[in-house]
């Protein structure tokens, strides 16, 4: 064998090793952008959960007094959240928001979710990307 022979053997090699660079760089571009979308998501649910167990404390304390256990209304408490997306400005911050609610007793549990179009395209990665977080907030009454 000549030197000649094993001219251009590198090229496919630093070629392959480029497009695996480039695709590292993709997913770990597209996966730091969903973790903080993720976190702006958890706060956003986390901030709507604590408006709506301080909405409804701070109505039952007025109405009904505070009693031994303070129970949750759950259409207050979606209306409550309601009323703080609607103020709050989050639905221009996260386009296409939804969220749910849920309670039991003294808890409210608030689920949201956001589409997201990703900064780069990764092959095998649909373009349907939503993105989750959740909250809960509890109604604690203290002697």
């Amino acid at each position: 064998m000549t030197a000649r022979d094993e001219r251009g053997s590198v090229t496919p090699l630093i070629i392959g090793f480029a497009v695996v660079v480039a695709l590292l760089v993709a997913v770990v571009v597209d996966a730091s952008a969903a973790y903080l979308r993720r976190q702006g998501l958890n706060s956003a649910a986390d901030s709507a959960a604590l408006a709506a167990t301080d909405g409804i404390q701070g109505e039952a304390v007025y109405t009904h007094g505070l009693g031994e256990r303070a129970q949750i209304d759950p259409a207050a408490a979606r209306r409550y959240i309601a009323d703080y997306f609607a103020s709050s400005g989050i639905r221009r911050r996260f386009p296409g928001l939804d969220y749910a609610v849920s309670t039991t007793g003294n808890t409210v549990l608030v689920r949201v979710s956001s589409p997201m179009d990703l900064p780069l395209r990764v092959p095998g990665v649909g373009t349907d990307v939503a993105v989750t977080g959740a909250a809960a907030s509890v109604v604690v009454v203290s002697d």
